[in-house]
């Protein structure tokens, strides 16, 4: 472990490794920021259930379907530069919220806008991931993919502003630290040395031809789509169904996903050394126990404890899945993520808006839990299926042989 990480430090970009992460961090604070804001909105706007899923999935679901065009067009004419133009994109759904919310349908169209910064995950890792060897993906990946701790300042940090300034004026101070962020990121990030050749869309419809790519998206539609809808849609779920307070709810959520976020250097770290497939079966197992049991909705002590339990296995997982994808995918990785994180954020945008159908319809959130622990369960069954196919192919990694 100490002699992987030594070499580490030495094998690739570490300016462009912490403006990727910083860029990611930002945008993922802004992309989901309708979570922890949701029940200032619902209860200024006398919002019903699914009219509160619906706001929070809303930019989850627009900014996954985003990833594979920005992760193409990164590709192209480079990742730094479609970043940069993204945060400068970023700034006007900030400013329509602070000066020009004023409905629901105002709600929905600064939700589309804010789907500018959900595409930043195709190409924060692959403007990383090209300045490194592949001996070093796993963790890589991990470590730009901790800019999923974005979900936890947004809800720590968007309820105390809302109080402070309300929640228009919360859009409105984010707008700084997304301008310090675009400073710092055209600063210390540079482009690839060995950037892609820049291949037509031609090129990659072949990609979508291929079962691998869909596979991986499926596997990160419940890791990454269970970490995103649960950290969205928690601030909301807590402040209904125990009845805390609305910055309470904010800090339980920051609670339970801070494992989640912070967790999936490591994921990618355990994929390295003992295999990504390893890895994704155990953590499925346990995420099906733990949903099964928030399916019953313990009490607040318990809930937390398995939310926080559920996060961190699904950040890990997260790590995991980019583990294997550059193994598969070297030369298309900005596509592949692209579509893997599309995928991956629909899985979001269903669980975000099947809290709020669950609890519309049925009078409960519990049916929206055990739903997800099926879909883990289903993922188990297709890692049986594929796994030997897998290691006589290209997942070397898996039986101990260099990569």
């Amino acid at each position: 472990m100490k002699k992987h990480l030594e070499e580490f430090r030495s094998a690739g970009h570490g300016g462009t490794l912490i403006g990727a992460l910083i860029y990611f961090t930002l945008s993922m604070a802004v992309w989901v920021m309708f979570g922890p804001l949701g029940a200032y909105i619902a209860e200024d706007l006398k919002l019903a259930p699914t009219e509160k899923g619906l706001l929070i999935a809303l930019p989850i679901l627009c900014g996954s379907l985003l990833r594979m065009p920005v992760g193409i067009l990164g590709d192209r004419i480079g990742a730094k530069k479609v970043g940069t133009i993204g945060l400068v994109l970023t700034l006007v759904p900030l400013l329509v919220g602070w000066l020009g919310a004023a409905s629901y349908g105002s709600l929905i169209v600064i939700g589309l806008m804010l789907s500018v910064a959900g595409a930043s995950f195709a190409l924060a890792l692959p403007l990383a991931s090209r300045c490194y060897p592949a001996r070093h993906q796993g963790l890589v990946m991990g470590i730009v993919g901790a800019g999923n701790c974005g979900t936890v300042l947004a809800a720590l940090l968007a309820p105390r502003l809302a109080e402070w300034v309300g929640w228009r004026g919360a859009f409105g101070l984010m707008i700084l630290p997304l301008l310090s962020t675009l400073a710092l990121f055209s600063m210390i990030a540079k482009e690839p040395p060995q950037p892609s050749a820049g291949q037509g869309v031609t090129s990659y419809a072949k990609i979508l031809r291929q079962a691998d790519s869909w596979w991986f998206s499926l596997f990160y539609m419940v890791t990454f789509g269970g970490f995103v809808g649960l950290a969205s849609f928690l601030p909301v779920f807590f402040y209904d169904e125990y009845g805390v307070g609305k910055v309470t709810a904010g800090n339980l959520t920051a609670l339970c996903v801070f494992g989640g976020s912070f967790l999936r250097p490591v994921g990618g770290l355990l994929a390295d050394r003992h295999g990504g497939i390893r890895v994704l079966m155990a953590l499925y197992g346990i995420v099906i126990a733990a949903m099964l049991l928030m399916s019953r909705l313990p009490p607040l002590p318990w809930a937390i404890a398995e939310l926080f339990l559920v996060v961190s296995l699904l950040g890990i997982g997260n790590g995991a899945v980019f583990q294997l994808v550059p193994q598969r995918f070297q030369k298309e990785i900005g596509a592949v993520t692209g579509l893997v994180g599309a995928v991956g954020g629909v899985g979001g945008f269903l669980l975000s808006f099947g809290f709020g159908l669950s609890k519309e319809l049925l009078g409960t959130y519990g049916i929206a839990f055990a739903s997800f622990a099926l879909a883990a369960a289903s993922c188990i069954g297709l890692l049986v299926y594929l796994q030997a196919d897998w290691r006589r192919q290209w997942a070397r990694q898996e039986v101990g042989m260099s990569v």
